[in-house]
This record gives structure tokens, C-alpha cells and sequence, in this order.
């Protein structure tokens, strides 16, 4: 593998799609619990079933995409997703301004963009596996996950700031163009996409085949059990995590977007490290070792303090979660486009990504309750115990397609053309 070699043109313009997008989404980090917290004056319950409910039921609404983005060109799919999600942050704005904000809103909102995101990943995850070689998935998916650190270290606190300064709509107009300009972007990919192999007619077995493919894979398996409960823990607490901070500590928004923003700083190098790494220690032990090292940080956000040395010490704690994770999601996600046959990329994605999302609504929805109880520093600790026991579903042996020792980097052949369909 060649760190920095070019991955041709289309690469960029895909690349460049998902720069403008990331840094969107990331300036609108947290816009809408702002938005029920600042705005609409909602507890921590609201705030926690805002979280839950969207992605819940925006996960429903995707399960039957899948199969049907498979039986699609993935160019056109991944246009019109971000258009859908253009038009429905849009309409946040314009409510805001005619004085028509409601709680309901933001949920039917956040439904609808929590189903074009899993359809958009899908779509785009089938689509760069067909159009970068498979030596280069890992360095591709290192840019992704390098660029999504990036925006994530510059996006929150500029959000954070506009939020005070502009108005507290002004970061979701703004995430709203990014999906806009993304969609631009990847109409500006050159070249034909061959039609899908997959033509015959939608049917009703076809929505579970994406399941039954993880759930029998001997590799994935352990690692979908992993990446559910891991991810469900640390998102689920991130509405108690802003109250505590916001609302109960007295944080400002800028402040609690820095909280974020500078440990990602970390993200950007560790994913910049990661094919390094493997060519060094071999894919199976970074994976599990990053893996491990990532469930090691949330418990000790149950113990954050107030003041500036409650910034420091969150910030401190993110970045342990951050930078190993950005080792762990490239290696992951360039794992798993491997071991999917092409003409089930999307529908396994989808189904992943869907998994996904349900398991951080329902932990979102049970954190909330149980902060309503307990207060959130107590449901925290309870989600930093209980993440410490997900590297034991990590896999302990190499996984089909892994290697347990560093293995020499393949390289394309000279002369070789752009990477491209």
C-alpha cells in the first residue's frame, strides 16, 4: 500500500462529496438537542427519546431500501438521498422562522434523515467498492475516516459559536447546503455504472438476506455483535452526556462543542496511522487491539467535573475514545466491503447500518429512562461498566480474510490505469 498515491478522479469527486457533507453534519453536531433543550425546553427524557425515536423508526422505514438499492445504480440513489435529507433539514429553519418549531417536527425530521442515511451508505459503500481496486479499500477508507475527523475537530465548535452568535437554526441551514453541494459533487463523477447484477423482483426473503449473510459469516458475526452493543452504549449516552454538561454543569454550547472538536485532533492522526499499522502488526491484531482499547474511556465520563478542568478532563477522555476508534472503523470498514459479494453490498450494509440504529435508539431510549431515575452521572457510569465487557465479542482468532502477522502491502502494477469502474 502507498500512502498517498492518487486514487484517480472519481475517487476525488467522491471524496470531496463526503468532505462537504462530514463538515456539514458536524457543524450541526447536536443542533437538535440544542434546539429541544434551548429552545423548546425539553428534560432529559424528551431529549433522550428525540435521540431514540428517529433513528428508530428512520431505521424501519430503510429495512425494505436495501434489496431495492441493490437493484439500483448507487450514483443516482446516493443523489437523491441527499436531497431528501437537503429538504427535510430545510424545513427546520423555515418552521423556526415562522414561529412553527415544535418538538414533533424535530422528530419526524430526524426520521426521515435518519432513513436517507442508511440508504446513502449503503448505496455509497456498493458503489466505492466497485469503484476503487481492492488493495486500495483500506487507504480509501483511511480518507474517509481521516477526513471525518477533521470535520468533526473544526465543525462542532464553529456550530457551537454560530448557535450563540447567528441564531440556533443557523448550523442545521448550514448542514442542510452541505447535503446540497453533496449531491453536486457526486452527479460530477465521470464515467458509466454498469447496471446491477441483481434484476429479479423484490421479495419479502429478500429483506432478511442481508441478516442471514452477517449472522452466518464466521468473521463479521462477532464483529456485528461488538460494533451493536459498543456503538448503542457510547451514543445512547450522548443526550445524558449534554444534559450533564449544558443543563446540570453549566457548560456553555462553544464549550461543549470544543469538548468534541479538539480530541478529534487524535481521530485525524490515528486513521492517518492505520495503514501503517497494519502493514506493521497485521489487520486481525490491530482490529482487536483497537477494538479493546475503545471500551476503556466512557466509564469515567460518570466522573466529570465542573469549570475549566471539567473541559479538560472530557476532552481528555474523548480522545481516548476517539483515537482508537479511528483505528478501529477504517480496518473494520475495509474488512467487511471484502467479504461482501457484490450483489449484496447494499442490502448488507443496510442491514448493518439498520442493526445499528435500533440498537442506539432502544439504548438511547433505556438510558433516558434510566437518567430520569437515577440522574444522568449514574446512567453513564452503568453504560461505562457494562461497554467494558464488548472486547469479549471481539474475535479472538484471525478472521477469514485477516492476517494474524504483518503481511507485505500489495501494490498496482505500474502503468496501471485510475481506479475507476
Amino acid at each position: 500500500m502507498v500512502r498517498g498515491r492518487s486514487l484517480g478522479p472519481r475517487f476525488r469527486w467522491l471524496w470531496s462529496a463526503y468532505a462537504v457533507s462530514a463538515f456539514g453534519t458536524w457543524l450541526g453536531f447536536g443542533a437538535f438537542p440544542l434546539l429541544a433543550i434551548l429552545v423548546l425546553h425539553a428534560g432529559p427524557a424528551a431529549v433522550s427519546a428525540l435521540a431514540a425515536v428517529g433513528p428508530a423508526v428512520g431505521a424501519l422505514v430503510a429495512v425494505p431500501l436495501g434489496p431495492w438499492v441493490d437493484r439500483r445504480r448507487k450514483r443516482p440513489v446516493m443523489v437523491g438521498m441527499d436531497l431528501v435529507r437537503f429538504a427535510a433539514l430545510l424545513s427546520v429553519p423555515a418552521a423556526y422562522a415562522l414561529g412553527l418549531l415544535s418538538f414533533a417536527q424535530l422528530l419526524a425530521v430526524s426520521v426521515v434523515v435518519a432513513a436517507a442515511d442508511i440508504t446513502f451508505t449503503s448505496a455509497s459503500g456498493a458503489f466505492l467498492k466497485g469503484l476503487v481496486p481492492p488493495e486500495d479499500l483500506l487507504l480509501a477508507n483511511g480518507r474517509f475516516e481521516s477526513t471525518n475527523w477533521t470535520a468533526t475537530a473544526l465543525g462542532p465548535p464553529l456550530g457551537g459559536a454560530a448557535f450563540a452568535v447567528l441564531g440556533p437554526v443557523t448550523s442545521v441551514v448550514a448542514n442542510a447546503v452541505s447535503f446540497l453541494l453533496s449531491a453536486l459533487g457526486i452527479r460530477a463523477i465521470k464515467g458509466d455504472e454498469p447496471r446491477p447484477r441483481t434484476t429479479a423482483p423484490l421479495r419479502a426473503r429478500d429483506l432478511a438476506e442481508g441478516w442471514r449473510f452477517v449472522l452466518t459469516h464466521p468473521g463479521l458475526r462477532p464483529l456485528f455483535f461488538n460494533v451493536l452493543l459498543f456503538n448503542g452504549l457510547i451514543m445512547g449516552t450522548e443526550p445524558l452526556l449534554a444534559v450533564l454538561m449544558l443543563k446540570d454543569l453549566g457548560f456553555a454550547p462553544w464549550q461543549y462543542g470544543l469538548a468534541f472538536a479538539v480530541p478529534c485532533l487524535g481521530g485525524l492522526a490515528g486513521s492517518r496511522l492505520t495503514p501503517r499499522l497494519v502493514e506493521r502488526f497485521g489487520r486481525h491484531r490491530v482490529l482487536v487491539t483497537s477494538g479493546a482499547l475503545r471500551a476503556c474511556w466512557l466509564l469515567a465520563l460518570a466522573f466529570l467535573p465542573a469549570g475549566a478542568g471539567g473541559l479538560v478532563y472530557v476532552m481528555a477522555v474523548e480522545l481516548g475514545i476517539i483515537v482508537s476508534c479511528s483505528v478501529f472503523n477504517p480496518v473494520l470498514a475495509t474488512y467487511r466491503l471484502e467479504q461482501l459479494p457484490a450483489d449484496r453490498v447494499a442490502r448488507t450494509l443496510s442491514a448493518w447500518a439498520v442493526s445499528t440504529k435500533a440498537s442506539i435508539a432502544a439504548m438511547t431510549a433505556l438510558w433516558g429512562l434510566l437518567a430520569a431515575v437515577t440522574g444522568p452521572r449514574v446512567a453513564i457510569g452503568v453504560a461505562g461498566v457494562l461497554v467494558l465487557v464488548t472486547p469479549l465479542l471481539l474475535p479472538r482468532t484471525p478472521t477469514p480474510g485477516t492476517s494474524a502477522s504483518p503481511a507485505p502491502s500489495p501494490a498496482r502494477p505500474a502503468g496501471s490505469p485510475p481506479a475507476g469502474r
